[in-house]
């Protein structure tokens, strides 16, 4: 890409100012915008301006669209050195903006750069004649049929340095040429002509009502011997062999709430029922109970925890011996309540091997 820089003030007119014409279209354009928000025009009044200008953009038209807003210069500048559709430099007759995005490079734009090099120079640079200047730019949106160029308004799509080198001819002797695809592709089809939906009853409009029509035409059959005696086999089946009918199927399965607490009190009775008070209070099941190696082991579980996570207490086990743990809720019967639970051993002291190094004492 090239730099976007002004041009040098050699290049640069005294003055701009809009034409009475365009003058008028430019307030036009800011009236579509309320009140507070005329920035917003800045774009199309560039574009304006750049067309006046003979299609680039000098810094004194740069500042009349500014002052025609009420923005900073600054701004207005940065909106015409950011796109690459504003030319800040000035263009040839016919300016050509050659895409060099990764579709078009990869289907051969760098061909074509080599080819825009060698015949008009740098880009930016304005050819002996005035009829051309080229430049790079990104992606202008005919990715299916790249490469493809910009030359002022118009696109020129499946391009070969060949066939832009005659499109470069054509354009500076004034013959017609033909805008889009230049072998031939409609719109955006694959090259060798469309592969898919080939049908052209299926766009065209021409199917239009044929369902109805089909519904028509199966009615009257109806009408007729044949489908009369195919209604009555239906029936016929239908009452021999009837399919059981299935409301609920599909639905999603929802449970009364009529007898639940609330509802129960609403109407004056006890919310929890007499059974189901006694269901919980039914400890026969219950493993938890006194002197179970169950309770008990969690029993001492909870204390050594409580112990533990009380502030500024340490536990008073021993640091070389395991932890006890509670036995499994499988574990046998037989154990007793003071069986569950290990009681901890003392530490034994541990005993060092004598240094022969070291010097005897009184004792020893």
């Amino acid at each position: 890409m090239a730099n976007r820089r002004l041009a040098p003030a050699s290049e640069q007119p005294a003055s701009f100012a809009f034409s009475p014409e365009n003058a008028d279209w430019a307030k036009g354009q800011i009236e579509k915008y309320p009140e507070g928000r005329q920035a917003s025009a800045v774009i199309p009044l560039l574009w304006k301006a750049q067309e006046q200008n003979g299609g680039w953009l000098p810094q004194k038209a740069i500042e009349a669209v500014a002052a025609e807003l009420g923005m900073p210069h600054i701004r207005v500048l940065e909106v015409a050195t950011f796109y690459t559709m504003f030319a800040l430099e000035p263009v040839g007759r016919f300016w050509i903006q050659l895409c060099g995005t990764v579709p078009c490079d990869s289907c051969g734009a760098r061909e074509l750069k080599d080819y825009l090099h060698e015949r008009l120079g740098a880009p930016g640079h304005v050819s002996a004649d005035g009829n051309f200047s080229w430049l790079e730019v990104e992606c202008l949106g005919a990715c299916c049929n790249a490469p493809m160029a910009q030359i002022n308004q118009d696109y020129y799509e499946d391009l070969t340095p060949d066939l832009l080198g005659t499109l470069m001819d054509d354009l500076a002797a004034g013959r017609p040429v033909k805008v889009g695809s230049q072998v031939g592709r409609t719109s955006s089809e694959p090259k060798g002509g469309a592969d898919t939906l080939t049908d052209a009853t299926l766009f065209d409009g021409s199917r239009v009502g044929a369902w109805r029509k089909r519904f028509e035409e199966h009615a009257a059959d109806d009408t007729t011997s044949e489908g009369k005696s195919e209604a009555a086999s239906s029936e016929q089946r239908a009452a021999t062999d009837p399919k059981p009918a299935k409301p609920d199927a599909g639905r999603a399965a929802a449970s009364s709430a009529s007898d639940g607490p609330a509802q129960r009190s609403a109407g004056g009775e006890e919310p929890v029922k007499a059974g189901d008070k006694a269901d919980a209070a039914d400890a026969t099941d219950s493993k938890a109970q006194p002197g179970h190696p169950t309770a008990d082991a969690g029993a001492t579980v909870a204390r050594a925890e409580a112990a533990g996570a009380e502030a500024g207490t340490q536990s008073d086990l021993p640091r070389d011996e395991p932890p006890p743990q509670p036995l499994a809720s499988g574990a046998s019967d037989d154990l007793g309540p003071d069986d569950a639970t290990p009681p901890p051993t003392a530490a034994k002291p541990r005993k060092t091997a004598p240094n022969p190094g070291a010097p005897k004492t009184e004792g020893n």
